[in-house]
């Protein structure tokens, strides 16, 4: 058992949501975005959207990429166009959907899919691109006006954003007025962690409500399946903790934040920085899941992991392996994929948990030191 192990979910007690779970008892409706599921969705359009574009729910952010990348894609198109350096899920999202990965490098400081490799890309694939579906890596900005720019185009755009609920860019939500889609992810390890569960954006209303239909079986009013569709509803009782959480979300941020600084502060003051580690160029103000950077460039992260185990703290390499060094999708296609190798081989991802003191912190970042 590790004295301090990477992520430590901190979901809101039941105390908090008592309150909410009631509603679901007089009412006795428990799915079928209901009472909850729709005062959530109308907190979190209306709060975090300030009522631009249109939200749905989901029951969980795979099943969001796998209806958004269906409703969008070009029916003749072939690839899914997107980095190697993300989770799992986003190609197997691009599966489900009859598509084929193509992955693309990333930039170095930024760790999001390099805009110049996806361009020639894009002009040599041509028509074969069904979709592209860029990660906002560990919550950081990408440059929407590049993507609303393919979006307008017509190359459609799904972007990843797990991690970004919350995030900020230029003093608003990240994604907001984007009129491809953004999937964010509620679960358990996410910031804005409810167990399983995430909502769908776009700046355009009639996608959301394609989104809803095909995610309620593609039912019509009528109850008559008219398009292909799946079961994505969120549950009133994960509505309820939802709704909850919302209450306590600013507070939540203020914490990871203040640990994300205090991280930066020992490794500035212990000058771990001037021995070559470094830490991922933010263009937002993310709500962090937990805290990534790479070691020393003449190490490797499997050192650190084996190193910092020993001194009973558990980090992890996010995303290492890469997603195209995975069996399932080494055979796909991809460009030179120099950089994600690279970071690949230093990422290393260290705890964040809203419970941590800075006698924690303190601690890995001097047994890094130690090294």
């Amino acid at each position: 058992m590790f004295k301090i192990p990477f992520l430590k979910p901190n979901l809101i007690k039941k105390e908090t949501y008592l309150s909410y779970l009631s509603k679901i008892d007089k009412s006795r409706i428990y799915t079928n975005y209901g009472y909850l599921n729709t005062l959530f969705e109308n907190r979190v359009f209306n709060e975090y959207f300030k009522g631009i574009g249109a939200v749905t729910t989901v029951n969980n952010a795979t099943i969001g990429l796998i209806l958004a990348i269906s409703q969008s894609k070009r029916r003749k198109g072939k690839y899914a166009l997107m980095p190697s350096f993300t989770f799992a899920a986003t190609p197997l999202a691009a599966m489900w959907c009859g598509l084929e990965p193509y992955f693309v490098d990333i930039s170095q400081d930024e760790w999001c899919m390099n805009e110049e490799m996806l361009d020639k890309i894009l002009k040599k694939l041509d028509d074969k691109v069904a979709v592209v579906v860029p990660y906002a890596t560990f919550g950081n900005n990408l440059n929407l006006n590049y993507y609303q720019k393919l979006q307008d185009s017509e190359i459609p755009v799904v972007i990843d954003a797990a991690s970004s609920f919350g995030s900020i860019y230029n003093n608003e939500q990240f994604g907001i007025g984007f009129s491809g889609f953004i999937v964010y992810s509620f679960h358990a390890t996410k910031p804005f962690g409810v167990g399983e569960g995430g909502i769908v954006y776009s700046k355009n209303t009639d996608s959301i409500l394609r989104i809803r239909q095909a995610g309620n079986f593609g039912f019509s009013i009528n109850r008559e399946s008219i398009m292909q569709g799946i079961n994505a509803k969120m549950p009133e009782y994960t509505a309820a903790i939802a709704l909850a959480t919302l209450d306590v979300f600013p507070k939540k941020i203020k914490i990871r934040q203040i640990i994300y600084a205090t991280y930066l502060e020992y490794f500035k003051k212990i000058k771990l920085l001037e021995k070559g580690w470094k830490f991922q160029e933010i263009l937002s103000k993310p709500v962090p899941q937990f805290i990534s950077l790479l070691c020393n460039p003449l190490q490797n992260n499997k050192l650190y992991i084996e190193h910092l185990a020993k001194h009973n703290i558990e980090a992890r390499t996010y995303f290492s392996p890469a997603c195209h060094q995975q069996k399932q999708f080494k055979a796909f296609k991809r460009t030179t994929l120099l950089i994600t190798e690279e970071i690949s081989k230093h990422i290393l991802s260290l705890p964040l948990w809203e419970d941590m003191t800075k006698n924690d912190i303190l601690r890995v970042v001097e047994t890094i030191n130690l090294l």
